[in-house]
Parts: structure tokens; C-alpha cells; sequence
């Protein structure tokens, strides 16, 4: 009786080393239907974000505080007509929340000679202490911060 073993001892039948990818492209033929019919029924989010005109814009009349090329500090309601009152740095905590109120902003036009480490200590300090509309004063003109007097 002839038998259907060859003659290492094993069956007839070869193993085949491939993969049947059929079923994949199956799967990923019905994911492209998936995703292209879902796709336009999403809509993007849009944001609107500020333009620089529209950003220059205060709601309110602000609170400017002003720190010249000496470093020294001055305080005004940026009004018409309203002029600096110079004060020293221990007293600006104070003398900015005698004006502030819950929607006043406060902004901070600094000299360009003004060291950069000078400007974020008064926003830290302004920050710690419940300022929270705090902003840079600059000259859209020149793209410099400005120095009002």
C-alpha cells in the first residue's frame, strides 16, 4: 500500500507561507465607504480670531502704567486731559486698585530701552495681586512700544 507520506515522514501537503489578504482589502474597501460618506457631514470649527485693529479696540478706558527709560513708574486713567502721577514701585499695587474696577483693564506702555526682566517683574507683581485684563500698550505705527507723557 503506497502511502501519501513522503519520505521524510510528513503528509503530502505543502504549508503555504502567505498571507490571504483578500479579507483586508475587504475591511479597508468598506472603511473608505465608511469615511467618505461620514466626511462631509462634519463640519469644520472656525475661529474668529481678532484682527490687529480689532484688537487695538478697549471696551473700557484702561488703567496705563507707564515705566520710562530710568525705570521709574507713573500711573493714569487713560483719559483725555488725565496726566502720570509718578509713584514708586511699593505703592503701584495700591494706587492701581484705588482705580481698578471689575472691567478695567490695565495696560503697561514701557520705554524700548526698558529691559525686558523690568517689564515682567510689574506684570508679575500686577498678576500675583488680582489684575487679571492685563496688556502691552504698543505703537501700531511703528510696531514699538510707545511712551505717552
Amino acid at each position: 500500500m503506497p502511502s501519501n507520506r513522503s519520505s521524510n515522514g510528513r503528509s503530502g501537503r505543502r504549508l503555504k507561507n502567505e498571507i490571504n489578504v483578500v479579507p483586508y482589502i475587504d475591511v479597508m474597501l468598506v472603511l473608505l465607504v465608511i469615511f467618505m460618506v461620514t466626511a462631509p457631514m462634519i463640519t469644520p470649527g472656525l475661529i474668529n480670531l481678532p484682527s490687529v485693529g480689532q484688537a487695538a479696540e478697549v471696551p473700557a478706558t484702561p488703567i496705563e502704567v507707564q515705566i520710562s527709560a530710568d525705570g521709574s513708574l507713573a500711573v493714569r486713567r487713560r483719559e483725555a486731559g488725565a496726566q502720570f502721577e509718578k509713584i514708586d514701585s511699593q505703592n503701584l499695587i495700591s494706587e492701581v486698585q484705588s482705580r481698578l474696577t471689575a472691567d478695567t483693564p490695565v495696560v503697561i506702555a514701557a520705554d524700548g530701552k526698558v529691559p525686558y526682566d523690568s517689564v515682567m517683574k510689574v506684570m508679575d507683581q500686577l498678576r500675583s495681586n488680582g489684575v487679571t485684563r492685563l496688556g502691552l500698550l504698543v505703537d501700531q505705527k511703528s510696531g514699538t512700544e510707545v511712551l505717552k507723557k
